[in-house]
């Protein structure tokens, strides 16, 4: 067992930031409701307290239990977090109609050890609506900016039987200059944490953890030829090896060449893979249904009755591994405590029931980059690794409208001449994810001597860390201009090529 941080989350929009700020000093972060705390063992050294969108002066204040942790373990709360100690220990919060966003600079800095290595004058990113006015008895005061008196304080030695820091600003973001250096005096100097949380120890006990959970036991695994499911199949192939059964569904609507490509970069991995083509089957019950949330049921629909009839030919499978991953986790569980369903691109929704398997989820503690990075060490080849993320519907939430066989054909087209670009251009690096729209519109345009009236696509590429939030890539002209050149020369039936400039949010990073 590693060292863990345990983080309470009061519905903060930055609360998985704190998470993997933590992770990336090796540190094992683990994310739960604020009021739903689990039993404080000896493997969690620290507990951070997250912001929220809520006021603690409010009528909808989240209160959290604060006996099980407070002088059990160290304690670090930010914003919201450090408004409630200050209230709950009784020093006095106020409401304030001016919200304070943005950077600060702290000043008076205290000698102590949360603040060890950062510079007098240090950068902070501020994100808060109340004040506080006066810090409880028994506490002292770190740190203020040029706005506020209390940027950052502290219980006094013995107050305690461990102590308890507070801040205003938000150390996680990138914003805040030396936040990083902060939280890693919290959680290495003062929680004491050893970092140890690798992708190296996470092979290690994780293939030690599966052979003790599955035994002999055989695994069945739906491959998509991402990232997500190429490394949970190599942990469970390095676990257990040929009982190890994989299944590759070609439903018609994957990218051109797709099925045979993915299916070609498994060879010499040593896994078990069958590769299923199922076009027809999804292709004909998609006929004339143009609702993006029918589609995305369809195929859910169809996949399960594929997989279950190929399942059924098999012989003594007990255990179906999905590739689950932490924001997965973290999304199913509300800062209100009843659980919600994990998205439905994510977990084969009606699997585990129609097979009567047991659930097994090798990646289910980890953050999308911590993934590729267990992918190294496991030895996964770079173009594995580093393909952009791909919708579990496909391209049927890139064709805007029904699905036919001549659209997915013609959205094949461009979308190849896109990504393709992308790879020639040294591009694909360097973006996120990045795909071609069909859109369900048609513009005049002139070819030659003669006028046509035909389809138009939008190009869509985005930058982020994990899908939650995104921005729109800034592709240089050069390539912008060769790749709608190319779309509209070779791809008869599309004479339009726009760009999409939306980020998110407010939009999404598909269109369906």
């Amino acid at each position: 067992m590693h060292d863990k941080i345990l983080i309470l989350d009061f519905g903060s929009q930055y609360t998985q930031l704190i998470a993997r700020r933590v992770r990336e000093l090796n540190v094992c972060s683990e994310i739960v409701p604020y009021n739903k705390v689990p039993e404080i063992d000896e493997h969690i050294k620290g507990i951070i307290l997250s912001g929220s969108p809520f006021s603690v002066t409010s009528e909808h204040a989240l209160h959290p239990d604060l006996k099980p942790i407070i002088g059990k373990k160290p304690v670090l709360a930010i914003c919201y977090g450090a408004q409630y100690v200050a209230q709950h220990f009784g020093g006095k919060v106020m409401a304030s109609n001016k919200r304070e966003y943005g950077k600060a600079n702290l000043q008076n800095l205290v000698n102590d050890k949360l603040l060890k290595d950062i510079p007098a004058d240090s950068q902070v990113w501020m994100s808060h609506g109340d004040t506080i006015e006066a810090i409880p008895d028994g506490f002292e005061l770190l740190a203020g900016t040029e706005s506020i008196d209390v940027a950052a304080y502290r219980s006094k030695d013995g107050h305690f039987d461990k102590p308890v820091y507070c801040l205003q600003f938000h150390p996680e973001v990138t914003h805040s200059l030396d936040g990083l250096q902060l939280l890693n005096n919290f959680v290495t100097g003062i929680a004491g944490c050893a970092t140890t949380w690798t992708p190296e120890s996470f092979v290690e006990s994780s293939v030690r953890e599966l052979r003790q959970k599955i035994g002999d036991e055989k695994v069945l695994l739906g491959l998509s030829g991402g990232v997500d499911s190429s490394v949970a199949a190599m942990l469970l192939h390095r676990a257990i090896g040929d009982k190890l059964y994989c299944f590759f569904i070609d439903n018609g609507l994957l990218r051109k060449n797709e099925f045979e490509e993915v299916l070609k970069s498994y060879e010499g991995l040593g896994l078990n893979v069958t590769g299923i083509n199922a076009k027809k089957e999804f292709l004909g019950e998609l006929e004339g249904i143009s609702d993006p949330e029918k589609k995305r049921k369809t195929i859910g629909r169809v996949f399960i009755e594929v997989f279950e009839r190929e399942a059924n030919k098999l012989e003594d499978v007990q255990w179906l591994a999905q590739g689950t991953i932490y924001p997965d986790v973290i999304e199913s569980v509300s800062v209100y405590g009843p659980s919600v369903t994990i998205k439905s691109h994510h977990n084969v929704g009606g699997l585990p029931d129609k097979l009567n398997l047991k659930i097994v989820e090798p990646l289910r503690s980890l953050f999308k980059d911590e993934v590729r990075r267990v992918g190294k060490s496991l030895d996964l080849p770079d173009y594995i690794i580093g393909r952009h993320p791909f919708p579990g519907p496909g391209l049927a939430i890139r064709i805007l409208g029904d699905i036919t066989a001549d659209k997915v054909a013609l959205l094949q087209e461009a979308d190849a001449i896109y990504i393709n670009n992308l790879k020639k251009f040294n591009l694909y690096d360097k973006v996120w994810q990045a795909g071609t729209i069909l859109l369900p519109v048609q513009s005049v345009g002139v070819m030659g001597d003669e006028r046509t009236y035909e389809q138009a696509v939008a190009l869509r590429a985005v930058n982020s860390m994990d899908g939650m939030t995104a921005e729109w890539s800034r592709l240089p002209y050069d390539f912008m201009a060769t790749v709608s050149s190319e779309i509209i020369n070779h791809v008869k039936g599309i004479n339009r090529v726009v760009y999409d400039i939306s980020t998110k949010p407010p939009s999404t990073i598909e269109w369906e």
